[in-house]
């Protein structure tokens, strides 16, 4: 038997159309609603410019040019005057000391010699001739002193053979005299005699000549310059011209490394050596020379040529670094107002030293007790900054002065521009400082105490700047400390981590 058929009420059949629509109206409103909510964020991100707070290193240089040259140069000149006969070096031949260069013609030497010899041999003949009169005048005298004893002569012929004696003396003495000086004066010419032959004063090789076979060497006034001799090119070195604003950044054995236009796709090394204080004034621009040692075993570098080098005066490694644009960003809002709100905001956002100080007493394992009376005081400080910070707030000044709009950084404590002020800024907060953790300080052992005065003159002399980081779609200042710079990143330290967002500028509105 078939069973009777039963329909489904049309009521039922109208309502689940209805919620299949509704169901897929709130599906569209939700997914509506989350598009907005992403274009929105988006937007909003979209209204800035960022860059990524990274980990590397940080490489500072110092740009100079300079010579190279060899480390000794020996002039070699003459010392007297004649015509060259010979030129037995060329440029670049290598010489050995004592090897001769050249030779001057000696003739005149050696006929001054035999001059000198015939006049020492004529001035010995006449010292023997006053030799033997000196023997006949004391004899003389001895007869004649007997005689006069016995009064068989008189007085006077005793007085006059005395006279003799002493004048016989006398010429034996000139003679011997006259003897010396013969022989100094042949001596000296023998000297000049040996000086006709030019030799090398060192080991090395030749850079210059300037003479000829057959050329005239006058030696009047001044030894001419005959030889410029290089003592060993295997060890080299640059005369760098290094700017007064960056001389005092350049120590000795800092690593230099170059580039020579000869060479231009090899880099060499060098160290500084010598740091010379006898500055050069060039167009009102002050300079001081660097001297740089370089090892040329390979004795590629030749002498002359201009060196482009890099001093590296600075290296940090592993360290974290955002781009110097970050530390200039000032949002719109603050340029509008000015400064007003920069000291309260680095202080709530616990950038300021306090925090810093609170990782180095981490790090010195202190004490229950030593521990509560690094809390007291750095209550009293917050207390003291946070009433700041009202009155900041109310008053309408500002805590901290504002950046400076160049290129570089907004340094808010430290070295750099209005330094006086500044400085004397960091004296009274290092006093301040003292004061508040004298009690804490009291506390720590003799290792602790040292360690604590050392950080603690560390972070008060660091410099510090505003840094804004993205959150949320919004910036939000950060007051880190910053170190070396290359020109182009800055490393930093505090409250900042690997892979932040940083603010760089802001986009054009449309």
């Amino acid at each position: 038997m078939s069973q009777p058929h039963r329909s489904v009420p049309r009521n039922r059949k109208s309502l689940i159309p209805r919620l299949l629509i509704a169901a897929v109206a709130l599906a569209l409103l939700a997914g509506a609603g989350w598009f907005w909510q992403q274009r929105a964020k988006a937007a909003a991100e979209s209204a800035y410019r960022t860059a990524t707070v990274e980990r590397g290193n940080i490489r500072v240089a110092i740009s100079a040019t300079g010579t190279l040259s060899a480390t000794s140069t020996v002039i070699v000149g003459s010392q007297i005057s004649g015509q060259v006969t010979d030129v037995l070096v060329d440029f670049n031949s290598p010489v050995k000391k004592g090897d001769v260069l050249a030779r001057i013609d000696p003739s005149s030497y050696e006929a001054q010699i035999e001059q000198g010899s015939a006049q020492i041999a004529s001035a010995q003949a006449s010292l023997r001739q006053y030799q033997a009169t000196l023997r006949n005048a004391e004899l003389d005298y001895q007869r004649k002193v007997d005689l006069g004893r016995q009064q068989l002569v008189a007085q006077s012929d005793v007085d006059l053979a005395r006279a003799a004696l002493d004048q016989a003396r006398a010429q034996v003495n000139s003679s011997q005299a006259q003897i010396r000086q013969q022989t100094a004066a042949t001596q000296t010419t023998r000297i000049n005699l040996d000086r006709t032959v030019i030799r090398s004063p060192v080991d090395g090789v030749v850079l210059t000549r300037t003479i000829e076979p057959g050329q005239t060497v006058a030696a009047s006034l001044q030894a001419p310059e005959l030889f410029t001799i290089a003592e060993d090119l295997r060890k080299m070195k640059i005369e760098l011209a290094v700017d007064e604003a960056d001389i005092g950044q350049v120590k000795q054995g800092q690593s230099v490394s170059f580039t020579v236009d000869a060479f231009a796709d090899r880099q060499f090394r060098g160290t500084v050596e010598q740091v010379r204080l006898s500055a050069t004034t060039t167009s009102n621009v002050v300079t001081y020379p660097v001297v740089v040692s370089v090892d040329n075993s390979d004795e590629t570098l030749l002498p002359g040529l201009t060196v482009n080098a890099e001093i590296e005066v600075s290296r940090r490694d592993n360290v974290l670094k955002v781009t110097n644009a970050a530390l200039r960003y000032k949002p719109k809002a603050e340029e509008d107002a000015g400064a007003v709100a920069a000291g309260p905001q680095a202080m709530q956002r616990g950038g300021g030293v306090i925090d810093d100080l609170a990782v180095v007493a981490k790090e010195l394992r202190l004490t229950p007790e030593q521990q509560a009376a690094f809390d007291a005081a750095a209550g009293v400080i917050r207390e003291r900054q946070a009433a700041r910070i009202a009155q900041v707030q109310q008053g309408g000044a500002s805590m901290f002065g504002g950046g400076p709009g160049g290129g570089g950084p907004r340094i808010v404590m430290g070295g750099g521009a209005g330094g006086n002020q500044q400085g004397q800024m960091r004296q009274r907060m290092a006093e301040r400082f003292q004061q508040d953790f004298a009690a804490f300080r009291a506390t720590l052992g003799q290792a602790q105490a040292a360690r604590w005065d050392g950080e603690l003159k560390n972070l008060l002399g660091a410099k510090r700047a505003p840094l804004y980081k993205l959150v949320a779609g919004k910036p939000q200042m950060a007051q880190l400390r910053i170190g070396a710079s290359d020109g182009t990143s800055t490393e930093v330290s505090g409250d900042i981590r690997e892979g932040d967002v940083v603010v760089i500028g802001e986009r054009a509105r449309e």
